[in-house]
């Protein structure tokens, strides 16, 4: 019994692209995902920084493989799917990681840095899935990569005493627009077998203030904000067989911040 458990969470066989794939939350996905079994690809605009992610991985005896992709740049987005279609004649597990922020100043922003905003982060995750899942296997699985801003307005509270601030409109524009077109994607390929699901982060520990980590702790159940390993469980179970009957589902992932 044991055994057949552990195969439902088996992604060996399988194959995996996560876009933005070297941030903080895109580096564990992928990882998690190799170990997982999934011949991962990761793709995002530097191919630098990823090279040396395999390389960092390769050490570690994980194996990942590399593809430019801008989420900006349809032609690319296509040059990324027909690699995956040559390489390996099919994309089982989409993992739509990829976020834009040029608009940085809040809601005086510059109008075409918000344009910019919403070309890369709408536009081009419409591309990117729409791209992508023509090349998906039936009973594939589309994994966005949404955020706890999605679902909430800011907390101004969070940022009391600090010079940082969350008045960032494109940004929980995208992310709470996430949340329905993830019910949308299953709608539509739910036809084929192709699931979709929304996971959606809280905060990642990665060196704020410590003013704003108390701040923000305290808004949470769990009393701290994410670390390191706390969203592969979830990315794991989604990708699997073990969630072949979940879609159009979105899964805070946020220590019960929206829970409060």
């Amino acid at each position: 019994m044991n055994e057949s458990i552990a195969r439902m969470f088996d992604l060996t066989g399988r194959v995996a692209l996560v876009t933005g794939g070297g941030g903080s939350y895109g580096r564990e996905i992928v990882r998690a995902l190799a170990l997982a079994g999934a011949e991962t690809y990761v793709a995002s605009r530097d191919i630098d920084a990823l090279a040396e992610l395999k390389l960092q991985y390769a050490q570690e005896g994980i194996s990942i493989r590399v593809l430019r992709l801008d989420q900006g740049d349809e032609k690319s987005i296509l040059e990324a799917r027909d690699a995956i279609k040559r390489e390996a004649g099919r994309l089982d597990i989409l993992v739509n990681n990829a976020v834009a922020r040029p608009a940085v100043t809040g809601m005086n922003e510059d109008a075409a840095r918000w344009d910019e905003s919403f070309h890369v982060n709408a536009t081009g995750l419409l591309v990117v899935t729409r791209s992508m899942a023509e090349i998906m296997s039936e009973g594939g699985s589309i994994i966005n990569i949404g955020s706890m801003m999605g679902l909430v307005g800011v907390e101004p509270t969070n940022y009391a005493g600090t010079d940082m601030q969350g008045w960032y409109p494109d940004y929980h524009f995208h992310k709470g627009g996430m949340v329905n077109v993830t019910r949308f994607f299953a709608s539509y390929y739910g036809s084929r077998g192709i699931r979709c699901n929304c996971i959606n982060p809280g905060g990642l520990e990665a060196g704020q203030p410590e003013l704003f980590l108390k701040n923000y702790a305290e808004r949470t159940c769990l009393g701290r904000l994410a670390q390191k390993g706390d969203l592969a469980g979830s990315v794991i179970f989604l990708a699997s067989s073990a969630s072949n009957y979940i879609t159009g589902t979105n899964l805070p992932v946020d220590g019960g911040y929206t829970a409060k």
